[in-house]
């Protein structure tokens, strides 16, 4: 497994953007519900550059798309950063453990090349 660097590390992260909102004394606004909404609202931005596409392949957008897909992202991760930190939820953790709940409901040996939603394949 490769050791991110400290610009990927979610702490790091967190700690950048909880100082960036102290600044400018936002906390008050950042309740769960807030922070929710706003994940979502960059989340819906970020399917605005793939609306047109003909495939929705990456080499289908222009560089102006992917950078503007690249700052829509980067929103996303800021508010899903700042959404576990008010909820104190550990996403790394969080992240494993749900990566092990899929691997139990779309084993790989079942599913391989199957999109299917894991209660349409038999037991």
């Amino acid at each position: 497994m490769k050791i991110p660097n400290k610009h990927s590390d979610l702490q790091f992260l967190r700690n950048v953007l909880v100082e960036f909102t102290k600044e400018r004394d936002w906390e008050k606004f950042h309740t769960p519900k807030n922070l929710a909404t706003a994940l979502t609202v960059e989340a819906a931005e970020l399917l605005e550059p793939f609306q047109w596409l003909k495939s929705g392949l990456a080499d289908e957008l222009s560089d102006s798309q992917k950078a503007a897909v690249r700052f829509e992202m980067a929103d996303v991760l800021a508010y899903l950063i700042l959404l576990a930190d008010k909820l104190g939820i550990d996403l790394g953790e969080a992240l494993i453990e749900k990566n092990e709940l899929n691997a139990a409901k779309y084993p790989a040996d079942v599913v391989r090349g199957d999109s299917r939603k894991y209660s349409e394949y038999k037991k």
